[in-house]
């Protein structure tokens, strides 16, 4: 999902010691690709969980090539993981019944005893969408909407731009 290029080198320990407890029910680790540099995940997905918060983690690989795999510190971030996704995202094949997946060929793979309960539910779950607005009017989305139902959402709290279907 994001280039390699850029960023900064930071120790698993400083980036933990980043993420906020307040409010902050786990992490989740997503694309690139998380297990590119597993070793270092793990460290941080151990810091993570020592401190009471889960640890999702996406990939574009099948959990089972994972478990096989000899690469330094992939089953050590399995190891840290309470709920994983695998498979690679594919556009033709939205997935927009479940929460969290992508594409329909994703899979759930709970881990960890954590969500665990959220198993069986997963078929009846709603896919959702959040919505962030910071103090200086920012607005961050996550998840899944057209963008009429984006449309519909934000009618009555700013004025549309455009042509109409983006505020």
């Amino acid at each position: 999902m994001w280039s390699p290029k850029g960023g900064a080198l930071v120790a698993p320990a400083e980036l933990a010691a980043r993420v906020p407890v307040a409010d902050v029910e786990g992490v989740t680790l997503l694309g690139g690709e998380p297990f590119e540099q597993a070793l270092a995940l793990a460290h941080f997905a151990s810091y993570v969980r020592e401190r009471g918060m889960s640890v999702m983690v996406f990939t574009g690989h099948q959990r089972e090539d994972l478990e096989r795999s000899l690469l330094p510190g992939v089953r050590d971030l399995l190891a840290q993981t309470d709920l994983l996704v695998d498979g690679p995202y594919i556009a033709e094949r939205t997935d927009r019944r479940r929460p969290w997946a992508g594409s329909t060929n994703q899979r759930f793979h709970f881990l960890s005893d954590r969500y665990r309960h959220l198993e069986q539910q997963l078929a009846t779950l709603p896919d959702r969408i959040e919505l962030r607005v910071a103090p200086t009017g920012e607005v961050t989305v996550n998840g899944w909407a057209p963008v009429d139902q984006l449309d519909d959402l934000l009618a009555e709290s700013t004025p549309a731009v455009g042509r109409g279907k983006v505020r």
